[in-house]
């Protein structure tokens, strides 16, 4: 047993070669293969704050929208429920009803009874709009990572590897080591490029799911509130 152990310290093991961390591996390749690794890591980045400020965004409007539609069916004075419009922040229910109730003193004082109900259901639609076009901002971005990303890798892999089979065809020897390195940067492109694209699609079918629930309320509080400024306009 001592023999063995002397004679591993006179010659130990020597350690593997072929070895690399995975700075080396990213960072290995040809220029266009780095222009493709930096350019999905760019969008990855993007995507991430999307989802990190889309992801606040929409569950204080969910939250508040709640809250406001609890305080908005308890009370039995609109003009009341107007006066506390603060107290929930931007909430996009709150403010669909803001810009109706705005619109119904508007018409009242001008005395335009009859097209009162008409002007409501109109300003309560476009602000409605206003505010699904200021939830969705951005998310499209995430749609567009999501289905371009593993393209963009894969296209940085096919030019990697053929970049690697053209130096294996000058090589005096074809051996794998030749263009085992060469083929291992270029893969790395295909893994980033769907690491970038599986959290983008995941939140974004994720945030459309949220955004469809708060259109929904959005829809439904417009034809309430619709309905109670018609039976008080009779």
């Amino acid at each position: 047993m001592e023999v063995l152990v002397e004679a591993w310290l006179v010659n130990p093991v020597p350690a593997a070669t072929g070895d690399m961390d995975l700075f080396e591996l990213l960072l290995g390749g040809g220029p266009i293969v780095i222009g493709v690794l930096l350019l999905l890591v760019l969008m990855s980045i993007v995507c991430w704050a999307i989802i990190l400020l889309k992801g606040v965004q929409i569950l204080l409007a969910t939250n508040r929208s709640s809250r406001f539609l609890d305080a908005f069916f308890k009370a039995k004075r609109l003009d009341e429920v107007y006066e506390n419009l603060a107290s929930y922040g931007p909430s996009p229910v709150a403010l669909v009803f803001k810009s109706g109730y705005q619109e119904l003193v508007r018409v009242t004082k001008a005395g335009n009874q009859e097209g009162a109900a008409d002007n409501l259901e109109r300003t309560l639609r476009r602000t409605a709009q206003s505010q699904m076009t200021s939830l969705e901002r951005w998310t499209t971005f995430l749609a567009t990572t999501g289905s371009t990303a593993p393209f963009i890798g894969l296209f940085g892999t096919v030019w990697g590897i053929l970049q690697a089979f053209n130096k294996l065809g000058e090589a005096e020897a074809a051996t794998i080591q030749v263009v085992g390195p060469d083929i291992a940067h270029a893969l790395i492109a295909t893994a980033v490029g769907l690491v970038a694209a599986i959290p983008a699609v995941m939140a974004y079918n994720y945030f459309n799911a949220r955004l469809r629930v708060l259109h929904t309320e959005m829809d439904n509080f417009s034809a309430d509130f619709l309905n109670i400024v018609k039976r008080r306009l009779r």
